[in-house]
């Protein structure tokens, strides 16, 4: 075993000299520092495991920034688009968007998993993200309705995740070069160059992920939104209408809003025709949230053209930006979207003030709609399009989640306005 003494105290003269002058009883001292030999494996040889969790995972930027980390959940590499979320609770819920397809979470909120999870807070069929990249790993859960750990859960759907990681400088990062590209490894045989490589080489722009997060055939939704936390008991006038719900990643709490207001609902994959939707005489036709890039899915945007104007329709987030394009209008992405249960947006028509959910990368470029395209609601914080309506086509558009969940529920009258436009039309047949 190598050894190396540091006689520090007699070799600094000042620093003797200093204990001289303030104390006759100082005394000069050694320390003595010890290391230990590694093995190949870099760890120690003949000391036993350390108790404590050391940085084994490295998440490599497309910027060339290496930030390493600890690992929970899955092992392994994954490549995906770094975007942030500044919600405070609900990750679960955040975990379970198919909006995330194909993208690594980081949470601004320092604190994660000391809820766990529960089987009631799944907003979809199984998890969709990359990864997840938190500051601090809660290493107990507190909360009546736990079923498990955060990482048991990851574990179990094969979906990384790294803390201990500055995730503040992070999002500095983000938010002035914009979403990023990475790959997150715990693979040592790895090289940084390696990883790099993966990230530059990687793009999220013009994939179809959409298709891989649909339903593959139609089905009913029945479930309401539990007695237990449905907020609106008034409003409801007892109307029941059947709508068509495409899933372009659809939330489940969205086909539970639109089931507590009266609606029977048909939910049909990402590729049914237009045609089939219109021998089901639907009241209104929902077109959902979904992941990514909606100049994509052309053949999406062209279901939207040979509906709308037929029936009244309702696009929320991804089905926003497909009602733009399919209206004329155009779509871009952001520098680093927008993600999280606290964006504000101003209802235009009741001058009105929101606190709402969102999760996109991708805005609706309001100045290239066409005459007659009402922008009914606006971003505050950077002025981005946020809602439309084209009353002469019987649509409205939400660029972001009226469900919210997670986040505050001030955008659920918009369901409401929609079974307004949906009842109009009936009586207007």
């Amino acid at each position: 075993m190598a050894t190396k003494a540091l006689d520090y105290a007699v070799r600094s003269p000042s620093l003797s000299a200093g204990f001289a002058s303030k104390s006759p009883k100082a005394r000069v001292f050694t320390v003595r520092c010890s290391s230990a030999p590694l093995s190949t494996d870099r760890a120690a040889i003949g000391l036993a495991e350390r108790p404590w969790k050391v940085a084994d995972a490295r998440l490599v930027l497309e910027d060339g920034s290496i930030w390493r980390a600890k690992s929970f959940g899955a092992s392994g590499t994954q490549v995906g688009e770094l975007v942030f979320n500044t919600s405070l609770t609900g990750y679960q819920e955040i975990l379970t968007d198919p909006s995330y397809a194909g993208q690594f979470v980081l949470m601004t909120n320092p604190h994660i998993g000391n809820t766990g999870v529960n089987f009631d807070d799944e907003e979809s069929r199984q998890c969709f993200l990359a990864g997840l990249v938190i500051r601090s790993l809660s290493i107990s859960t507190s909360n009546w309705r736990c079923t498990k750990t955060l990482d048991d859960y990851l574990a179990e759907r094969n979906i990384m995740g790294i803390y201990d990681v500055d995730t503040r400088a992070i999002t500095r990062r983000l938010r002035q070069d914009g979403s990023l590209i990475g790959v997150l490894s715990t693979e040592e045989f790895k090289t940084d160059e390696e990883l790099l490589e993966m990230s530059r080489s990687w793009d999220i722009v013009g994939v179809d992920l959409i298709s891989g997060v649909s339903c593959k055939a139609p089905y009913e939704w029945v479930d309401k939104t539990d007695s237990e936390w449905d907020f609106i008991s008034s409003g409801r006038d007892g109307d029941t209408f059947h709508v068509i719900a495409y899933d372009f990643g659809i939330k489940h709490n969205i086909l539970r809003r639109l089931a507590s207001y009266g609606c029977k609902i048909t939910v049909v994959p990402s590729k049914w025709p237009a045609s089939e939707t219109l021998k089901m005489k639907p009241d209104g036709v929902i077109f959902s949230n979904g992941p990514g890039d909606p100049s994509a899915v052309p053949y999406a945007v062209e279901t939207v053209k040979e509906i709308i104007g037929k029936i009244p329709v309702f696009g929320i987030c991804m089905g926003h930006q497909l009602l733009g394009q399919a209206l004329g209008g155009q779509t871009f992405k952001m520098k680093f979207g927008h993600h999280g249960g606290n964006h504000p947006v101003r209802n235009l028509r009741s001058n009105c003030v929101e606190i709402s959910a969102q999760n996109h990368n991708y805005a609706v470029d309001p100045a290239s709609l066409p005459k007659g395209v009402e922008v009914t609601h606006i971003n505050l914080n950077d002025g981005s399009c946020a809602g439309l309506s084209f009353p002469q086509l019987k649509l409205m558009s939400l660029q972001y989640h009226p469900e919210a969940s997670p986040g505050p529920h001030d955008s659920d009258p918009a369901f409401g306005e929609f079974m307004q436009l949906m009842k109009q039309e009936k009586q207007n047949a």
